[in-house]
């Protein structure tokens, strides 16, 4: 069991999925609240019902999962609304989450948070912050690419996130990702052996 949390976090293109990866593959427990909510929200998911209860039967899709695009719509132009998801869901994914981060088995965990500035409470459960960055510029020319969004929907997805300077100002360490792989994993790998050592530390502290 691990009890060492690193939260990690970056807004939309700054890289995170390819940071989490390259923990991962250094063979650390990695529990992505992205992830959790997808399965919270597929077909059969546990959020389902109290979202159809909340926001009617039009919020699913076809195969009976949540319509996320559709959700995300709603979300962006109405704040209730977003409120409202996030009381249902938020609730969850952190009960999950916690479960998951203690049941790790690497030496120390990640908890990657898409939207760790914005929760507020999660600063509280990780013993060190990790924020992806990148120039804005580059964030949104990785999601025009990777997502076929416009600049305006892209941009309005970024200014719904915490500010670039929001997320640096609660960060212990920062990952500057606006180079190819190889310097994303040298410096996952400096991280990696610090991390390696805070761990051992705080085992050590705790008996």
């Amino acid at each position: 069991m691990s009890d060492y949390v690193v939260g990690l976090t970056g807004g939309i293109g700054s890289g995170k999925s390819a940071v989490a990866d390259a923990f991962a593959q250094r063979g650390i427990d990695v529990v992505d609240t992205d992830v959790l909510a997808h399965q919270l929200t597929a077909p059969g998911g546990a959020a389902l019902p109290a979202l159809v209860a909340a926001f009617g039967a039009d919020v699913l899709d076809a195969h009976g999962a949540l319509d996320r695009a559709g959700m995300r719509r709603r979300v962006f132009t109405d704040d209730n609304t977003r409120r409202q998801l996030q009381a249902i869901l938020h609730p969850m994914i952190r009960a999950l989450s916690d479960r998951l981060c203690r049941e790790a088995s690497s030496p120390y965990v990640i908890l990657a948070v898409p939207l760790l500035f914005e929760s507020g409470s999660y600063r509280e459960r990780c013993d060190r912050i990790l924020v992806v960055d990148c120039p804005e510029s580059l964030q949104q020319a990785r999601v025009m690419a990777r997502n076929g969004f416009s600049a305006s929907q892209v941009r309005a997805i970024m200014d719904a996130q915490a500010t670039r300077a929001q997320r640096l100002s609660i960060a212990d360490d920062v990952l500057l990702n606006d180079r190819g792989l190889d310097d994303l994993n040298a410096e996952v790998e400096r991280l990696h052996a610090a991390y390696l050592g805070h761990a051992a530390q705080k085992c050590a502290a705790n008996g």
